[in-house]
């Protein structure tokens, strides 16, 4: 035999064995068939904050990360990052223009009021009855809770959360109990007409009462778990205050400050996730036949962020304690009787506070809101001789309504003579990347099927968070790095914005056996929702904007 010919019969052997070996190794990873999925969104946890710590992480997030299906390069699709719209899509599998959660809080121009996402006035709450109540009536979009039980009536949905915002929109229409933490009661929800607030709270009374007597006994303090957090610590001036970045935290000089300090730490997260342990095991989170789900919005690290900015002593610290808690949590699931899937991802992501990130080098700074919402204003009356102030906010100047001298919606005309000069004055404003016409957004062609995340034009970001009706009619996009928003002192960082920074999250998907794996493309957060319907057998809604991904080997689903 020649040399040719035997390298053809050892290159031909080869390939044989190749095609023999490949399929073999592919089909040791199969997909998961779950009875409990449970997923957890942690706020304000961006992809680059993973990317940081993640050769630190020991606990949970280091396990999901070193065994799990891992995309490093989530995204929120959309453009005004907050924690209700971000929260909406994680579950729905559809962009806020469809979910219709496109901000915090919404400004109504029927009855010049500003509304929160989640409001309705039909309900109460199970710890204060006068309290305003909070549901999912304006969640527009079904969940995958609300499909799993339309399919399966015997699954149970459970949410919890530091916010109720976190907690809602996961669980959607058909949760069987949905929980958030209130300070200074514990986890409560909201009582429909007719339901006893007692009853409602039921499965998280002893939980309630085990914080009451825990905080009495010996009220906690953060003080460095990783004592190695403290080489970050630092001296800052920010608005007019000087503080310095360092842990144990000021002694609170007031109930309230004392409150905060809690709230502001990993106490928030610690206590989360014993919720989401007592409720697994109270109802038998995936012991029995039918898929069961379980969502954790884990809300401390937003918190954090806020107060502290994300490069701190603080964060440091914060992701530490969070990633030994979410060990524990994991550690719990190993009782489960049947197979379990845990998803994470994050409703948004967030960037530092600007003075940090200009000894950094980069060009960051400020806006502040009410200097120049005035301004603007001004601006804008003097070009049309209005003898009031035609443009409003609810949560953010990102977002700004055009009013009349009622502060109602306009006349068309007025409306459209307002809308233009403003767009053409924000136009020349240096702070202002580009302004947009929300109603010529809402009508815009989408880019073409399969445009990656990371390559749409902000303008499509917007597209994305602008349902009619609850957005302004002028959407706003600052430069990068500049955060529209004034500091105080319990508030330096922010987000919000459509930049990735503030888009970018991980999303990891683990369960025992799912053997690792790093997938490095970019995929979005209304991915999720259709991807664990897959494996769960689950019909999809036909107009999601997700996809499914495949967690098993080869490319299908």
């Amino acid at each position: 035999m020649s040399s040719f010919t035997k390298t053809v019969a050892g290159s031909a052997l080869a390939a044989a064995l190749f095609a023999l070996a490949g399929p073999a190794q592919a089909a040791t990873i199969a997909k998961p068939q779950p009875k409990l999925v449970v997923v957890i969104s942690i706020d304000q946890f961006s992809a680059s904050l993973f990317e940081q710590y993640r050769g630190n992480f020991k606990g949970g997030l280091g396990r999901m990360a070193r065994e799990g299906v891992v995309y490093p390069s989530g995204y929120q699709s959309h453009g005004m990052t907050e924690t209700c719209p971000g929260h909406s899509t994680l579950l729905t599998g559809k962009y806020p223009n469809k979910t219709g959660i496109v901000a915090n809080d919404f400004y109504d121009l029927a009855t010049g009021q500003k509304t929160y996402c989640l409001d309705d006035p039909s309900v109460t709450l199970a710890h204060d009855p006068a309290a305003k109540g909070v549901s999912p009536k304006l969640l527009l979009a079904t969940t995958y809770g609300d499909w799993l039980k339309a399919a399966s009536p015997k699954s149970k949905v459970y949410a919890v959360s530091g916010k109720d915002r976190g907690a809602i929109a996961m669980a959607g229409h058909r949760g069987d109990g949905v929980f958030w933490l209130q300070q200074g009661f514990g986890f409560t929800t909201w009582v429909e007409p007719g339901q006893d607030a007692k009853a409602r709270l039921a499965p998280v009374a002893a939980l309630n009462l085990k914080l009451a007597a825990d905080l009495k006994k010996a009220p906690t303090a953060w003080t460095y778990a990783d004592k190695g957090c403290a080489a970050k610590e630092a001296d800052y001036v920010t608005g007019d205050r000087q503080w310095r970045a360092a842990l144990p935290l000021p002694k609170a000089t007031d109930a309230a400050g004392a409150a905060r300090n809690l709230a502001t730490s990993p106490y928030t997260d610690r206590v989360t996730l014993e919720a989401a342990q007592a409720l697994r095991e109270t109802f038998h989170l995936g012991d029995g036949d039918a898929v069961d789900v379980l969502t954790v919005s884990l809300s401390g690290t937003d918190f954090v962020g806020h107060r502290f900015g994300t490069r701190g002593p603080e964060m440091c610290d914060q992701l530490g304690q969070l990633d030994a808690r979410l060990g524990s949590f994991l550690d719990g699931l190993s009782k489960v009787k049947g197979q379990v899937l845990v998803v994470l991802a994050a409703d948004h992501g967030g960037s530092d506070f600007p003075e940090r990130l200009r000894e950094q080098g980069y060009d960051a700074g400020r806006v502040s809101p009410i200097v120049w919402l005035k301004d603007l204003n001004a601006a804008v009356r003097e070009q049309l001789g209005l003898g009031y102030d035609p443009l409003v906010q609810a949560g953010g100047i990102e977002s700004l309504y055009v009013v009349g001298s009622d502060d109602k919606a306009p006349s068309a005309v007025d409306h459209a003579r307002i809308t233009a000069v403003t767009l053409a004055i924000l136009a020349k404003r240096s702070e202002v990347f580009e302004a947009y016409d929300a109603g010529a957004l809402a009508t815009a062609a989408p880019p073409p099927k399969g445009t990656p995340p990371d390559e749409i034009s902000v303008a499509e970001r917007m597209r994305r968070s602008a349902y009619p009706g609850r957005v302004g009619d002028i959407l706003v996009a600052f430069q990068p790095y500049l955060t529209p928003a004034n500091a105080n002192a319990n508030y330096v960082a922010s987000h919000g914005s459509p930049w990735n920074y503030d888009r970018r999250v991980p999303i990891l998907f683990w369960w025992k056996g799912a053997g690792a794996r790093e997938r490095v493309l970019p995929i979005e957060t209304v991915d999720i929702a259709p991807t664990i319907a897959a494996v769960t057998g689950v019909t999809v809604p036909a107009d999601v904007d997700g996809r499914c991904l495949p967690l098993g080997g080869g490319p299908g689903c």
